[in-house]
């Protein structure tokens, strides 16, 4: 699972509000290299919840990022290409995701992540 499908990942039971950030626990992940794409990069990083980013890059010791995302931001090469890295460099093949609010666990398993529910908690 790339990072940046984990910004997206929100619990969805009834019994929760919000779902959002999951906790992320790694038990294996790899770090590869993929083709940079600047302009995917600037119409990417506006729509991702910075919030889940800092969480993100703190789980697998990404440092160097800053508090807050400032659009000024899109005009520094080395910040898009860290940001790059980040979420699309670093794949979790094995760990877990926790629910804030319910507790709930989801496996990520050979990297995905199982986010599916009981029908009675949908």
């Amino acid at each position: 699972m790339k990072l940046l499908t984990y910004n997206s990942l929100r619990c969805s039971a009834n019994d929760v509000t919000l779902g959002y950030p999951l906790k992320l626990k790694i038990d294996d992940m790899e770090v590869g290299e993929s083709v940079f794409d600047e302009a995917f990069m600037k119409h990417m990083i506006p729509q991702l919840d910075w919030n889940g980013i800092l969480a993100a890059a703190n789980v697998v010791g990404f440092d160097g990022l800053p508090y807050k995302f400032d659009n000024t931001s899109l005009d520094d090469m080395d910040f898009l290409k860290a940001i790059h890295k980040l979420l699309l460099d670093i794949e979790i093949i094995a760990g877990t995701l926790e629910c804030p609010e319910s507790g709930r666990i989801f496996n990520i398993i050979d990297g995905i992540a199982n986010m599916n529910i009981s029908e009675e908690d949908a």
